[in-house]
């Protein structure tokens, strides 16, 4: 009975005490039946932004604004961040919350969603933002995705796909002195990309890597955890699709061609 009231006074507490959880809750009370897909507005913190799917954002703001998984230490107040998957622009609003005077490289490989991105960033006045428009990948020569429309664009999605335009990583970080967060979530080119990085993750300070593994291609995690332990980052993993009983339940019942799915935070003690 005392653990069931502690859970129970624990959501309570957490939903008064965080005003951002009670957004949350606001967004999902109101836009979380919305048919997926079909674009809109939403006004949340001090910004407002035009969206392709609902459902989306309203998990991409929970991520990044109420669990705040980007949050970093930095020691100035002008950091340099790479944002790879910048998505719509909430992962690089928030960053402009945290360090508003920070440079941001923001990368989205979906044309579709570079309209909105293009469109959030100047709309809220987000400024010091580069928009590139290309893949984040190993070389220079193009990318086929699978354009899913929303937060899903894969080069490992089955069904059609589209030739887009893709910057090798590495050859940018090597023109930089230094990186205070890298931040990854490219639907499964970090299994590729990461390891082509290699010693140039030596110059990033922080790095957010959202791991996926996808159920007819290898697995690649130790490769990826060998390459942060060699750069000297220490990590913590964090489950993003937890599956019960996995000896039996060996898909991601949200994306069954996945099996696995991780948010690996990685930093250097200073």
């Amino acid at each position: 009975m005392k653990l069931f009231f502690q859970l129970t006074l624990s959501g309570i507490y957490k939903f008064f005490k965080n005003p951002r959880q009670r957004i949350f809750f606001k967004l999902a009370l109101l836009y979380g039946g919305k048919q997926r897909y079909k674009d809109g507005k939403v006004k949340f913190e001090k910004f407002e932004f035009h969206i392709p799917d609902y459902q989306s954002f309203i998990w991409q703001y929970k991520e990044i604004f109420v669990e705040e998984f980007y949050k970093f230490p930095c020691d100035t107040s002008t950091p340099l961040i790479y944002d790879c998957g910048s998505n719509v622009g909430s992962s690089c609003a928030y960053f402009k919350m945290l360090y508003p005077n920070a440079k941001i490289k923001a990368f989205e490989a979906d044309p579709n969603l570079v309209k909105y991105l293009k469109q959030n960033i100047e709309k809220n006045d987000l400024l010091n933002i580069d928009i590139i428009d290309k893949a984040v990948w190993i070389d220079n020569n193009g990318i086929e995705l699978n354009l899913e429309g929303a937060d899903g664009s894969s080069i490992y999605s089955s069904g059609e796909k589209q030739k887009i335009d893709s910057i090798r990583l590495k050859d940018m970080l090597d023109k930089e002195t230094e990186i205070d967060m890298l931040k990854m979530d490219i639907e499964g080119a970090e299994n590729q990309v990461v390891v082509d990085c290699g010693e140039s993750l030596a110059k990033v300070k922080n790095i957010f890597i959202e791991y996926h593994s996808f159920i007819k291609f290898p697995q690649s995690l130790s490769q990826i955890l060998g390459i942060l332990e060699q750069n000297n980052f220490r990590y913590f993993i964090r489950n993003d699709a937890p599956r019960n009983m996995p000896f039996y339940n060996k898909i991601n019942k949200g994306n069954p061609s996945m099996d696995l799915q991780l948010n690996i935070f990685g930093y250097r003690y200073r």
